[in-house]
């Protein structure tokens, strides 16, 4: 099945409540703003990216997930570079992104120019690592 990039609509609501774990709420508002950015085969989401603007004036990456069976396929790499261009579109020549230290999604962000740039230390939690990229 050939796989298509695009902003989530409204009629992907319903699905993504049930793949996402913010709120209703939260989903609803972002998909308006265009914030969600799915990855579909045929007529079902395979993977999606979520994005907010930290500091409000930089974009980042708050979600990058994909269901079984549509990883490790360049399917992070194709949806993170229809993303960063774009941010350039619109405009932003920085973006930025976190994982956990205990996550393989480090070595994926490193390999796509992504640098190490800070880290978060949440009580009982591992290591949260900050990304920056110049785009």
């Amino acid at each position: 099945l050939m796989s298509e990039i695009r902003y989530a609509r409204k009629s992907d609501l319903e699905i993504l409540k049930t793949l996402d774990h913010i709120s209703h709420e939260e989903l609803e508002y972002i998909i308006e703003r265009r914030r969600i950015i799915v990855m579909t085969a045929g007529e079902s989401i395979i993977g999606w990216l979520r994005y907010g603007l930290f500091w409000d004036n930089t974009p980042f990456m708050n979600m990058l997930y994909f269901l079984d069976g549509a990883r490790r396929k360049g399917n992070g790499t194709r949806l993170v570079s229809f993303w960063e261009s774009e941010m350039r579109a619109l405009g932003y020549d920085t973006v930025m992104t976190s994982t956990l230290a205990d996550e393989e999604g480090q070595f994926f962000y490193r390999r796509l120019g992504y640098t190490d740039s800070g880290a978060l230390f949440l009580p009982g939690e591992s290591t949260e690592i900050i990304f920056i990229k110049k785009i």
